[in-house]
């Protein structure tokens, strides 16, 4: 009996231990189990994936509105603006045009007191002066109807 016998022996024995024990089986259904497992962590990515794109996909829009949200708040906010600052020049405008207004009634106002003070001012002379003609006339009159007299002709000038 040679090697070559105990080897074929030996062979023989192994592949009928390896059949008995059916470890072909349990190779072929660990490799089917792995292959299962594979296959469902596969489609578990690209189920994964797909939320993904979708998530993405909602958040690029959402990210659109949000920009076209703070262009219409920057553009409500530039239109607010501007109306106020015309309101601001409006007001401005009126409040110049009633001061304005007040200051010419105020020089209105000083002009004519200041015309009443001339006005009284030359009845005053035009008194003191009649006074000392009367002073220098007294003789051909009595002073009291001089002095009537003069005022009524003052007046009458006056009007």
């Amino acid at each position: 009996m040679d090697n070559t016998f105990w080897a074929t022996v030996a062979l023989v024995i192994f592949i009928a231990a390896v059949v008995y024990f059916k470890i072909p089986g349990m190779l072929t259904k660990s490799l089917d189990e792995r292959a299962n497992n594979i296959r469902n962590e596969l489609e578990e990515a690209r189920r994964l994936r797909e939320e993904a794109k979708q998530l993405l996909a909602d958040f690029q829009r959402k990210r659109k509105e949000a920009e076209k949200d703070a262009a219409d708040i920057v553009a409500a906010a530039k239109r607010e603006a501007d109306m106020l600052l015309e309101e601001a020049k409006r007001k401005t405008e009126e409040y110049v045009a009633r001061r304005t207004a007040l200051a010419e009634q105020k020089i209105e106002q000083a002009e004519r007191e200041a015309v009443i003070e001339v006005r009284a001012s030359a009845v005053d002379i035009a008194v003191e002066a009649a006074r000392k003609l009367l002073g220098d006339q007294a003789d051909k009159r009595s002073g009291a109807e001089l002095f009537a007299a003069s005022l009524k002709e003052v007046k009458s000038n006056l009007n």
